[in-house]
């Protein structure tokens, strides 16, 4: 069985938004990881993206995780928008209805655009 491997990198864009890279794979192994760096990341004004380039995949964990961090962001009154889904996540992410709750930017600079619009 290989390890399930999860990294993921806050830094600040210069717009001022907060940037979490997430790569690896998101489930009930590796949520803990996700799930600290949501609640240790600071939602300034100027708002968070989640980016998702190189998430290979997520369970039903992972989707509460990203919930988990939306719910912060309105807490914190940001916007929250998330980047970069591939199109197997991206139809799953629809199915569930989490379109219903995010928005969806194909990379990270479209992403950090729309949080200002």
């Amino acid at each position: 069985m290989t390890e399930r491997t999860l990294t993921v990198t806050s830094r600040t864009h210069p717009s001022g938004a907060t940037v979490l890279t997430v790569d690896g794979e998101l489930d009930h192994h590796t949520a803990p990881q996700l799930r600290a760096a949501v609640e240790a990341a600071p939602y300034p004004p100027a708002g968070t993206v989640l980016d998702l380039t190189r998430l290979g995949y997520c369970d039903s964990t992972g989707i509460t995780v990203l919930v988990t961090g939306y719910h912060r962001a309105q807490a914190a009154g940001t916007p929250l928008v998330l980047a970069g889904l591939s199109a197997d996540l991206l139809r799953v992410f629809r199915i569930v209805g989490l379109d219903q709750i995010f928005s969806f930017r194909p990379t990270v600079d479209e992403a950090v655009a729309a949080l200002s619009s």
